[in-house]
């Protein structure tokens, strides 16, 4: 494997990086991404640069070299190089659910992926650029480029990129989803197909194998699309099918967290967080190593999307990213050698029986020592399927534990209505009511009745969302025993046993 280049001209004598730089230029010759045009005397000449990677396999092997020009966007002048830039990606939630209805019809899933994305996306503004460098054309030397297409680094690439494919979508007869713009729904009377895009990457599935094929050839005929068979290795996770779902996990991902940390071969611990009071801001002395903590604080929080279980400890370690104290970073370490001794875990997406909803909802009420706020948690099941989980700061102090809670059962019945109008979308309606399970009491009867004003009129846009979806059945409030209050993972700290019973209920368990 040749070393990444330090230089430009030291790639130009490697004969597979001068491979993939022909590879990416030519590319961009085919695209018509520009046209060569004199100099302006007054116009921005945006620079660039080529960046070069080694892309891997799920195992770690060299796949190909690649190498990419990229121009220096943050030179554009706002309002006249670009205007719109923002760009939806799917919603992890989104992923899991369809995955879990993929799996609960038997559907074929293949994944996809798009070479050169952002180069498909149209632009309308004037925008000038600079030629490759290595590549100038001999008979123009002094020419600069006149953008047709979008390049990479430039501002408005993914919003072009993604109004450019959606367009098409739709255009082959895909309804773009209003709960998740970046899910694209196909019916035609019994043929049905979803597709998912984050950005380059593409899952899709279809109710025939025919239809599958027949959807992927269309969009090779607009796009560089190269099939990359049954789904398996998605935005860095492990998608592995089984005979009753999908199991997802991150496990090389997380061995490389440990290895950036520098705790390979730390002792593992057997929970992510102790049970004791809660850090403050200000407890200990500042770390030494701010930059470190923010750094893998922030790979954890990526690891969370197949690690439920991790959730809180996580959440916890973000909230002093600003300002880490040492006993911040002794908890940042024992999540990961929580890690270190559970990396084979993942979660397992088992197939929906029944359509049904089910929520569990958790509040730890004045847990914070700095803020007096509340905790909340949640996680929602989709027949035995975990598709959707939470674990927030509530962003207001509550005067008593009830009001904690009932807040804790807004959000997650706000998360359950969003849920229901996507399965809406897919063609899979929920015909019964939500059931959201709470342990506290009060909570179950503020949802009912009109119950507590006196306490709880300044919380009042909360109970009649609440109670306006139980009114019209769509919801249903109950309450459970604390000890099967699987919630309670995503608020506080718990001992062993309670937590690994806790964890097994959440659908996490070994992969391998």
């Amino acid at each position: 494997m040749s070393p990444l280049p330090r230089s430009i001209r030291e790639a130009l004598k490697d004969d597979n990086w001068r491979q993939a730089m022909q590879l990416e230029f030519d590319a961009l010759q085919r695209n018509k991404t520009w046209t060569l045009v004199p100099r302006p005397p007054s116009a921005q000449i945006i620079t660039g640069k080529w960046v070069f990677k080694h892309k891997l396999h799920s195992d770690g092997t060299l796949e190909r070299y690649k190498a990419r020009w990229v121009v220096r966007g943050f030179h554009q002048w706002p309002g006249i190089d670009y205007g719109e830039t923002f760009s939806p990606v799917v919603k992890p939630a989104t992923i899991r659910t369809v995955l879990t209805l993929i799996a609960s019809k038997n559907w074929p899933a293949h994944q996809l992926d798009v070479s050169n994305a952002f180069l498909h996306g149209n632009i309308s503004e004037r925008v000038h650029c600079q030629q490759p460098t290595g590549f100038e054309d001999v008979d123009q030397p002094d020419a600069v480029c006149l953008l047709s297409r979008s390049l990479y680094g430039l501002r408005q690439a993914p919003c072009a990129w993604f109004t450019r494919f959606a367009e098409h979508a739709i255009s082959l007869g895909f309804r773009q989803s209003r709960s998740d713009s970046s899910l694209f729904v196909y019916g035609q009377g019994a043929s049905m197909a979803y597709l998912l895009l984050y950005v380059d990457d593409i899952i899709m599935s279809a109710s025939t194998p025919a239809l599958l094929h027949q959807l992927i050839g269309n969009l090779k005929s607009a796009f560089a699309v190269k099939d990359m068979g049954p789904v398996s290795y998605f935005l860095g996770v492990d998608v592995r099918r089984t005979a009753d779902g999908f199991t997802l996990s991150q496990t090389a991902y997380a061995l490389d967290i440990l290895e950036r940390a520098g705790m390979a071969n730390c002792k593992p611990a057997t929970t992510p967080a102790d049970s004791k009071a809660k850090c403050s801001s200000s407890d200990g002395v500042p770390m030494k190593e701010a930059s470190w903590y923010r750094s893998m604080a922030g790979a954890l929080q990526y690891l969370t999307l197949t690690r439920p279980d991790i959730s809180y400890a996580v959440q916890q370690v973000c909230l002093h990213m600003h300002a880490p104290m040492e006993c911040h970073g002794a908890m940042l370490k024992r999540i990961l050698r929580y890690i270190k001794g559970t990396t084979t875990l993942g979660l397992h997406l088992h197939a929906a029986k029944s359509p049904t909803i089910t929520a569990y909802t958790d509040a730890d009420w004045a847990g914070c020592p700095d803020t007096r706020r509340s905790t909340s948690g949640f996680a929602v099941f989709l027949g035995d399927a975990l598709i959707s989980w939470s674990s927030k700061r509530q962003t207001t102090v509550s005067r008593s534990s009830a009001e904690a809670e009932y807040r804790g059962v807004a959000n997650a019945v706000a998360e359950c209505s969003w849920l229901r109008q996507l399965l809406g979308e897919l063609h899979y309606a929920v015909p019964k009511a939500t059931v959201a399970y709470c342990d506290n009491i009060s909570s179950v009867y503020m949802a009912r009745n009109p119950v507590h004003h006196r306490r709880t009129k300044h919380i009042e846009i909360d109970i009649h969302f609440v109670r306006e979806k139980v009114a019209i059945g769509e919801l249903r409030v109950l309450q459970i025993p604390s000890a099967r209050q699987f919630a309670d993972i995503f608020t506080k700290g718990l001992p062993t046993a309670l937590f690994e019973d806790f964890r097994s209920s959440l659908c996490v368990g070994s992969t391998s």
